[in-house]
């Protein structure tokens, strides 16, 4: 048999390929290959070299070119990538092309990673002191006149700086060059002195720099975490070595990125969705080069090659936004302990809700846990009060208490928030006459109506329609709103509070890059303003002059059929009020509910997160739910409902007798949301109290999966250790 490459290829199969060696150049595992597949060609990762094919000679296609002299991808995380494509049933090829920028994907050269800056021309001097530009076009040359800058602090300068600068390039204005050695960012702000606590966790961490060690950072809203952060990044970028630091949300990524800068003086790479395709392909390639000695990121950022590693911080490790969804369905916080124990360096989790998971291995053994209790420069934690919503005279779903206590922040110059976790105008359209409401054709669930676009949309299918002017059922012109989205909530309290300003946070007013950025910024000052927002608000931002939470809409998360809701909702609670009192003045919250005695929010109020999430992991363990359970969710949707459930029952019969009798098994079932974008979906969970008991049993059932006859006619896939059960 002839001596082959084993090639990974970013294809949903479950299998290697075998390719013969190219007639140029000596492959490595670890180097990018360009192959022929099917009737075009494909750009692969070489994942074994001299391997021995069952294939004959003759069947077997070559390698058409080695892209890389050397390995793109080192040994660390290319045995990293093989395992989590183990751990998480996925198509191997798919976890390799996971862990490269999508620039690196491709059958091109590899990028100069020189960094390259904006500067001024002879002729944009010029143009500056002729004042010849006006608005974006001369504050980028304005920003620019005192050094070069890059793309990354021009992003956090002038949010909106990219359009003045294809202006002004296009009139030789400005140029691209590469930055010089001396040029890179100098310390700014001196770091404050930390508290005892923030200081005993610095010292914990510290001692166990050169191995690994999982940490739990268990610090309530603005107790400092971000600072115990920054001085160990101090510590590991003086030994030379590299930080890797992720975040949930691109949101919270230029805030971060700009303390890092100030405190410490040197250059952040960073690296998520939002980033041009070029400019993250060279971040990767100087993280590869152990050139960037900070790395932040999202969730795709914990595939960035480390070489010299020191320390891996994950900040809000609670949050949902760290599992990936769709294709390769990782959980970066899991994967960052996975890299933490292959690279021998310490794992750093903080949140202010930790997740349940990251309490049972702290109460296991596993962490090791670290508290930070106290706010430091704040005067008191914010107090909480819970309003009563029953018997209550209601203002588009305000209460009086509630509007009184904005009034009352307002008054004294200060900063509101209404928190409401509803995007749209109103979640439902009703007809008064005879019932009707907006229904989704393809999801069979309501409607949201969003007032400003006139139209109805899916927020589960995306799908849109015109708002109809009478009932398509009988034909009343009365079609009336129900219930309240942020929009209706900004459109109330604008009406009520006519001379302050009111500004909406959610995915409709974001959705233009940097949006989110510039509104924040509005808000940084000290003048009085309410704001309206959704989730996105939730987490690690700073507003110095936010005093007031208003939280609503809460009981939704109080009866949900999720198990994983009620930890959802105490995070939720716990996390948005924590945006109020921050800085030196002090904050308060307002909780409004139709159930006041729920023990949940009684919990919450009186004992704080700490305590409810001990009651919540004492149920799960009662009744053998995650984290005291490991689950795998094997999804299915198609056209037909019948081929859904054909597809589920073969599965299910597939799994063999001896593995059935260790396996908890529910199912075949329709999902939570039965129907969604016209297609039926139906789910099978297969659980067991071992992980290593489930994964032996779904690892040859899980390879089998796309050869049953069923197969061809749904789209599946499966999800271990799922978070959404939808």
């Amino acid at each position: 048999m002839p001596s082959v490459l084993r090639v990974a290829l970013p294809v949903p199969l479950p299998t290697l390929f075998d390719y013969l060696p190219p007639a140029a150049g000596e492959a490595q595992a670890g180097s990018r290959v360009l192959v022929p597949f099917g009737r075009g060609k494909a750009v692969g990762v070489v994942v074994e070299t001299d391997v021995e094919s069952t294939l004959g000679g003759a069947r077997l296609k070559r390698v058409l070119r080695l892209l890389d002299e050397a390995p793109l991808l080192d040994a660390e995380l290319m045995k990293t990538l093989a395992w989590a494509a183990d751990y998480w049933l996925g198509a191997p090829g798919e976890a390799y092309a996971n862990a490269l920028p999508l620039a690196l994907r491709e059958d091109k050269p590899l990028p100069d990673t020189h960094e390259e800056v904006w500067a001024l021309t002879v002729a944009g001097r010029s143009a500056l002191d002729a004042g010849s530009r006006k608005g974006g076009s001369r504050r980028l040359l304005e920003t620019l006149a005192a050094a070069p800058l890059g793309a990354g602090e021009l992003h956090e300068r002038l949010p909106d700086w990219r359009a003045a600068a294809r202006r002004l390039a296009t009139a030789g204005l400005i140029e691209r060059v590469r930055r010089a050695a001396d040029t890179a960012p100098q310390p700014a702000v001196a770091p404050p002195a930390l508290s005892p606590e923030q200081q005993a966790a610095v010292e914990a961490v510290s001692a166990e720099l050169g191995r690994f060690q999982p940490f739990l950072l268990d610090g309530v809203t603005g107790s400092g975490k971000t600072e115990v952060y920054l001085a160990l990044i101090e510590q590991v970028i003086a030994q030379g070595k590299q930080a890797l630091l992720l975040v949930p949300e691109i949101g919270l990524a230029p805030q971060t990125v700009r303390r890092v800068r100030e405190r410490l003086g040197v250059p952040v790479e960073v690296l998520h969705s939002n980033l041009a395709e070029g400019d993250r392909a060279r971040a990767w390639l100087r993280a590869r080069d152990g050139e960037a000695r900070v790395i932040l990121g999202t969730r795709s950022a914990v595939f960035t090659p480390l070489p010299r590693a020191g320390l891996i911080v994950v900040d809000e490790e609670h949050d949902g936004a760290y599992k990936q969804q769709e294709g390769f369905r990782y959980h970066a916080r899991d994967l960052a302990l996975l890299r933490g124990r292959a690279l021998g360096v310490p794992v750093l989790l903080g949140s202010a809700t930790p997740s349940l998971e990251s309490l049972a291995n702290v109460d296991a053994g596993r962490y090791r846990a670290l508290h930070l209790r106290a706010r430091p420069g704040a005067i008191r934690p914010p107090q909480v009060q819970i309003v009563d919503m029953r018997a209550q005279r209601l203002e588009h779903g305000l209460s009086p208490t509630l509007l009184s206590a904005v009034a009352d922040t307002i008054a004294r110059g200060e900063q509101a928030l209404v928190f409401r976790n509803r995007r749209g105008y109103a979640p439902v359209l009703l007809c008064h006459q005879c019932g009707w409401h907006a229904e989704c054709p393809r999801c069979e669930h309501p409607l949201t109506l969003h007032a400003g676009r006139r139209q109805l949309i899916c927020h589960h299918c995306d799908y849109h329609t015109r708002l109809p002017e009478h009932c398509p059922s009988c034909g009343a012109p009365d079609l009336k709103p129900q219930g309240q989205g942020t929009e209706r909530l900004e459109e109330a309290l604008s009406a009520r509070f006519p001379d302050v300003p009111v500004l909406r946070i959610d995915r409709e007013t974001t959705r233009r890059r940097d949006a989110f950025d510039e509104l924040l910024e509005r808000l940084r000052g000290d003048g009085p303003a309410i704001l309206v927002g959704t989730q996105m608000l939730a987490k690690g931002h700073d507003l110095p002059n936010l005093t007031l939470v208003a939280i609503v809409g809460v009981d939704e998360g109080l009866h949900s059929v999720d198990f994983r809701a009620s930890e959802r909702l105490a995070q939720l609670i716990v996390q948005v009020a924590g945006r109020a009192g921050r800085a030196s003045k002090p904050g308060r919250v307002i909780l409004q509910t139709h159930h006041p005695e729920h023990p949940l929010l009684r919990q919450l109020l009186a004992q704080g997160y700490a305590a409810a999430a001990k009651e919540l992991l004492a149920e799960r363990q009662a009744v053998q739910l995650p984290p005291y359970m490991h689950q795998v969710l094997l999804r299915a949707d198609a056209h037909q409902r019948e081929h859904v459930d054909a597809f589920l029952r073969e599965a299910r019969g597939a799994l063999e007798p001896a593995a059935q009798a260790e396996l908890g098994i529910a199912g075949p079932m329709p999902a939570p949301m039965p129907l969604r974008a016209g297609r039926h979906r139906g789910q099978l969970l297969v659980e067991a109290g071992s992980r290593a008991v489930l994964h032996a049993a779904l690892r040859p059932w899980a390879r089998g999966l796309s050869a049953l006859p069923s197969a061809r006619r749904v789209r599946w896939s499966l999800d271990v250790d799922p978070v959404d059960l939808y």
